[in-house]
């Protein structure tokens, strides 16, 4: 059951070896990140067995990493690549199980921009269309030379994965 269709504007970068959006990562998500025209994030993942809790279950905690990443990483949609959210507070509400082995997307959003802080929302989404998990929380803008050396930005950061930018994404 398709939701709605958006339109894509950009792809984000992955890094190295972020547990999220890694590419060299084994045990890691390879999440991949576009913003959407209205500039909100969708996250597109596929979570493997190594990322469950009970039998044929994602885990919470790898699902509330996923919403993290995707609402902090929204405040670069405004503001570009070199300016991250660093999560201060972090609130879920787990409405249905989500499975493994199936493609999930997430999506996030800022709904308040207050400087030096901002606020955001986001869900994931079931392939279904039906919303498994939201999440809201408060971000503090941080430029990445603040919370990563040179090192990160040369040799971590600014990979994409190797495949063409879709031009909508459907929930």
């Amino acid at each position: 059951m398709k939701i709605m269709e958006l339109k894509i504007s950009k792809r984000q970068y992955n890094s190295k070896n972020c547990f999220i959006c890694g590419l060299d990562n084994e045990m890691g998500l390879k999440t991949r990140f576009y913003e959407t025209e209205d500039q909100e994030l969708i996250a597109v993942c596929t979570p493997k067995p190594e990322h469950q809790s009970y039998p044929n279950r994602l885990h919470g905690g790898v699902s509330a990493a996923i919403l993290d990443e995707t609402i902090g990483r929204a405040i670069c949609a405004r503001y570009g690549d070199m300016v991250w959210g660093v999560t201060m507070e972090l609130n879920l509400k787990y409405r249905k199980p989500l499975p493994y082995g199936v493609e999930l997307k997430a999506i996030g959003r800022i709904t308040e921009d207050r400087g030096r802080l901002f606020r955001g929302t986001g869900e994931i989404y079931l392939p279904d269309g039906e919303v498994a998990v939201t999440a809201e929380g408060l971000y503090m803008k941080r430029r990445i030379d603040q919370i990563a050396d040179e090192d990160f930005v040369g040799n971590e950061w600014g990979f994409a994965a190797n495949e063409e930018i879709p031009a909508t994404i459907d929930l």
